[in-house]
């Protein structure tokens, strides 16, 4: 069972190095972002948060206007080939994280692609209900819509933003084990690979339309 810290260590531009390379020593890493609202090109990146599969939970605060290239070990870390990432609705993160720092982020999992291909007996797929069912939690979302952009973040805030990562690893987990088991873990694998198309698509004006779709 993943023993997770009472405090995140909470950073200010970037992580520092010993982070860095004890994250980089890592199989997952379960990251989530927080923004000022949902519109991507307005609403600016404030908060990056991880976990390990080890429960180590780091926070880094994004600086407003800070520039691409201004976060080198985030980046570092969240390219890095040798360790997963793992999300849920990984595509407005990776488009947050794209559009605000310049981070293409490799390898990933997305736990929502994963809940809406396996778990079809449920039309239920936010994080609060597959941490309910496939990890046995309950989760506080009361601080979802909150000022994250605040210079110093409120206890509530942080342990808010703490539980959006403590779980996902587990819930990969499971998720995985179900798409194996009902032979749609290949297709799983498909539609995360498209994702960083359908991010380059929703940052150029396409987020709304369905190019696929007949009209």
């Amino acid at each position: 069972m993943t023993t997770v810290q009472t405090q995140p260590k909470v950073f200010q531009t970037d992580l520092d190095a010993d982070y860095l390379q004890r994250y980089l020593a890592s199989r997952y890493l379960a990251v989530d972002t927080e923004t000022m609202g949902l519109n991507l090109h307005r609403d600016r990146l404030c908060l990056v948060q991880m976990c390990n599969e080890a429960g180590l939970v780091a926070m880094v605060q994004i600086q407003r206007q800070q520039p691409h290239g201004a976060a080198p070990h985030l980046k570092s870390l969240l390219e890095s080939p040798n360790v997963e990432k793992i999300f849920h609705f990984a595509r407005f993160d990776l488009a947050a994280l794209r559009h605000w720092l310049g981070i293409d982020v490799q390898p990933f999992f997305c736990t929502k692609i994963a809940s809406r291909l396996v778990r079809t007996y449920s039309g239920s797929h936010g994080l609060k209900d597959l941490v309910r069912e496939l990890a046995s939690q309950e989760m506080d979302k009361q601080q979802q819509s909150s000022d994250w952009g605040a210079e110093r973040l409120s206890p509530q805030q942080l342990q808010y933003a703490q539980s959006d990562v403590t779980h996902l690893v587990t819930l990969k987990e499971r998720l995985e084990e179900m798409l194996r088991r009902e032979n749609r873990l290949e297709l799983a694998r498909a539609c995360m690979h498209f994702l960083p198309t359908r991010v380059i698509l929703d940052l150029a004006g396409w987020e709304a339309e369905d190019i696929f779709g007949h009209s």
